[in-house]
């Protein structure tokens, strides 16, 4: 199976209908991915396969649970998940965040290779940025224990919104520190086409 096949058969079995050319554009993120890689070590998963797993379908796993127009990925490293959910919403606005520059230097090569014009870049450290309007979701991944993560974004998230934390193993033990003020609103085991790991999307929300 060729890669734009794994990844068009992925998307689907995710409930999202990628066109052959939407997927040749995610590849080519890919590319890029690979090429800035070697002169700036951006992420430790180099295998095609891999990639298409962790990076790409791993990322669109959550896009059924979005909700809102208004996205903040915080933490996004190299993109991840940021620009392939930015890529398949073209109706919501993503804010990709992240305290490192040389990450975000690729994040904004890859949002003009997609074409994204949903995407603001906010160079800062979450827990110290302001931004003049909150989110309807605030989405992390591989950022921490939830018990740092709510104090780091919590602020960031508007009346009614979700902190959205994606992890592997429930996080039982994270749970049970989740700070004052926050509960959990719901959590949901995640099936990565062709990831053999477990996944989980946990949604806290305000008490």
């Amino acid at each position: 199976m060729t890669s734009t096949q794994q990844l068009l058969e992925g998307a689907a079995s995710l409930d999202l209908a990628l066109s052959h050319a939407d997927a040749e554009r995610l590849l080519a993120l890919l590319d890029a991915l690979d090429e800035w890689n070697a002169r700036l070590n951006l992420t430790a998963i180099r295998a095609r396969p891999q990639q298409l797993t962790k990076h790409l379908l791993d990322s669109l796993s959550v896009h059924a649970f979005l909700h809102g127009g208004r996205i903040v990925d915080v933490g996004t490293g190299a993109g991840f998940p940021g620009l392939p959910l930015a890529f398949v919403n073209p109706e919501r606005h993503f804010t990709l965040l992240d305290a490192t520059a040389k990450k975000l230097a690729f994040v904004e090569h890859a949002v003009r290779l997609l074409a994204l014009t949903n995407v603001e870049l906010v160079h800062a450290r979450a827990e110290e940025w302001r931004p003049a309007r909150r989110f309807d979701v605030v989405l992390t991944r591989a950022l921490g224990p939830l018990e740092r993560i709510v104090p780091w974004c919590g602020h960031l998230v508007a009346d009614g919104g979700r902190l959205l934390a994606m992890k592997g193993r429930f996080p039982a033990a994270e749970l049970e520190h989740v700070p004052s003020g926050w509960k959990l609103a719901a959590a949901h085991r995640l099936d990565v086409p062709g990831l053999d790991e477990e996944r989980h999307l946990v949604e806290l929300c305000r008490a």
